[in-house]
């Protein structure tokens, strides 16, 4: 009873207190009845009174009404639901269809609005039309759109787990098509094309309506879900050598390379020529071969790595000095613009122009023919991505009854860890709809179901779940188990290992901690890390560990004075060696140590701190 009586006074206080009202988040007043406020505002944006673009939302739970018109809120279309019909009805959809109608007209009339993320807590949405109820609020337009632009046009998102969506969506990003199609009028800085790019057999409605189909990204593989030999172990991959000769996964890749004569103070400037062996860092007389007189390099010029693209010459850094004559030199520096160490292939086009500085710019693109080979990147739609471990010529891989050999052959393995049962349904579309001669519709929540390819299948007189007999291509034996093999779209990955492929022997180092570069573009040394360290620690290979952290990276000598334990100096004018802190001292030795090293003890010094270093003869 008593808990009775407390609820009727909160309730009571609840009643006399104002609801606050918040506009984009800053109070502006208070309101008595948040409820009939809220139904008043949704007529009035119906109705068209009010600005389509404003949303509301009372939260009942910190009993706040919000109300929001500020820019950059996600926002979305729905259908309005009222008395458990919705407003589109079956005469304005047939208006819409026959393009009588607008979408514009449709927000207008009220038949359609737009929910941000906060109004949409306080909706009821029902997915489909059928499962409307009174409580319902809202219709979605289509399941599909619940997804985002690049998830829309995955096939079966729905069918995989959701790490794999993520990975597939991020993937999509990264798959080499024809980006744009005056591509070869254009100087992108990188741009990769696909030589014979196909559209995908089982695709979604909102790839057609995108019109994706124009810049395909990918061509449709036939692919066998079986191990071979170890070659396709875990994520690899084991294509077919034949079906890359005929063109499949090839594709070219564009570098653009420019420079400009730059003016300096002093009214010196850069120039464009066949740099003099007089000027300062001039390189091989091979590096300058194929510049014409002007300098700049020749369309369709064959190149390797280091060759030079523009011959130009810049003045020095300093100040010319008297020669003994009392002329004044003009010395001159190389400054020519070079293909990076590694890079190769033919100049495609030579653009000469002015920059918007009004100095001449030269831009160079670089053509180069990616073939694929072992260690190149490719991924289904599915987030099923593996590199190529095996080029497999075609009379050596497995092939069914009728002599159809698979492009690839992915490990059985990489599916039901994954999760990824959509992949296995393209496959299972993509062997129907090649017979069928028409796209197989892959729509998340609305597709085609395995039920309908397993039925066009059992007509062609194929296996309903899509596997079949192989037979081995070395020894032409039936394979015991039952293969699955079907056609799925796989996308080629701008991650290609000869642009990646990097390897160091000697070259240039840090100024400041006298380590190698880091980085391909830098000619860097391959980095040995805190991980590396520890397998090497447990292994107890002590010397491996002193070479690669030592003796290949900073090794330095330094003096220090055995007296005063501080870092000595030669002067060279007296020479002789020099502790600062013992004039006099003659017990200074060089001791092998990492330069790093030598920098935290300057950093020791700088704090206030004197370190010593402790010294005693070797044992």
């Amino acid at each position: 009873m008593a808990k009775k009586i407390r609820k009727r006074k909160k309730l009571a206080h609840l009643q006399g207190r104002k609801t606050a009202v918040l506009l984009n988040g800053r109070l502006i007043g208070e309101v008595e009845n948040p409820n009939d406020l809220l139904s008043k505002l949704s007529e009035s944006r119906r109705s068209g009174s009010m600005a389509a673009g404003v949303n509301f939302y009372y939260n009942s739970r910190t009993d706040e009404f919000m109300v929001n018109s500020d820019s950059g809120r996600a926002r979305r279309p729905y259908i309005i639901v009222e008395g458990g019909k919705s407003k589109l009805t079956s005469e304005l959809d047939s208006q819409l269809k026959a393009g009588q109608m607008s979408w514009g007209k449709l927000v207008s009339m009220g038949v359609i609005e737009y929910l941000d993320a906060e109004e949409e807590e306080g909706a009821r949405i029902a997915l489909h039309e059928a499962d409307i109820t009174d409580e319902h609020t809202h219709l979605e337009i289509d399941p599909v759109t619940i997804t985002g632009v690049t998830v829309s046009t995955l096939p079966y998102p729905e069918y995989n787990s959701s790490p794999r969506v993520t990975m597939a969506c991020s993937m999509s990003k990264q798959s080499l098509g024809t980006y744009l199609l005056n591509f070869n009028q254009r100087n992108d800085s990188r741009g990769h094309i696909l030589y014979y790019p196909q559209q995908p057999l089982v695709q979604s409605r909102p790839y057609k309506i995108l019109g994706f189909g124009e810049h395909a990204a990918g061509q449709n593989f036939v692919v066998a879900v079986v191990c071979h030999e170890g070659y396709n172990t875990s994520d690899a991959l084991v294509v077919n050598r034949s079906a890359i000769d005929r063109g499949l996964g090839r594709s070219v890749f564009f570098k653009t390379h420019e420079t400009e004569e730059r003016r300096y103070p002093g009214g010196q400037k850069d120039k464009f020529e066949l740099p003099p062996v007089t000027a300062q860092g001039y390189r091989d007389e091979r590096a300058y071969r194929h510049l014409s007189d002007d300098g700049i390099i020749l369309p369709e010029s064959k190149l390797e790595p280091k060759d030079v693209l523009v011959g130009k010459t810049s003045p020095p850094r300093f100040l010319e000095e008297v020669s003994v004559f009392g002329m004044v030199e003009e010395k001159k520096r190389d400054n020519s613009l070079s293909v990076k160490a590694g890079d190769h292939g033919a100049v495609d086009s030579v653009l000469i122009t002015d920059s918007l500085a009004g100095n001449r710019l030269v831009k160079v693109r670089v053509r180069s023919i990616k073939v694929p080979e072992q260690g190149d990147k490719f991924a289904s739609r599915h987030g099923q991505k593996g590199v190529i471990g095996m080029k497999l010529s075609q009379e050596d891989m497995p092939f069914t009854s009728e002599g159809i050999v698979p492009d690839l052959m992915i490990n059985p393995h990489a599916i039901p860890s994954r999760m990824t049962a959509g992949h296995l349904l393209e496959m299972l579309g993509g062997k129907a709809v090649c017979h069928s001669g028409k796209f197989g519709d892959a729509t998340a929540f609305a597709g085609d179901g395995e039920e309908k390819f397993r039925n066009e299948l059992k007509t062609l007189g194929f296996d309903e779940y899509g596997v079949e007999t192989l037979y081995d291509g070395y020894t032409g034996k039936p394979i015991k188990a039952k293969i699955y093999i079907g056609v799925i779209y796989y996308q080629k990955l701008h991650h290609l290992v000869s642009n990646k492929m990097h390897v160091r022997a000697r070259g240039p180092v840090q100024l400041l901690t006298r380590q190698p570069t880091e980085g391909r573009a830098r000619e860097g040394g391959l980095r040995f890390g805190e991980m590396e360290r520890d397998c090497l620690i447990g292994y107890g290979a002590s010397m491996l560990i002193r070479e690669r952290l030592l003796e290949e990276s900073d090794r330095s000598y330094q003096l220090v004075c055995a007296k005063t334990g501080s870092i000595g100096y030669k002067d060279y004018i007296r020479n002789r060696l020099v502790s600062p802190l013992d004039e006099n001292s003659s017990e200074l030795y060089y001791v092998e140590m990492s330069h790093a090293f030598k920098l935290l003890l300057d950093e020791i010094k700088s704090m206030g701190i004197f370190p010593r270093l402790l010294m005693r003869d070797k044992a």
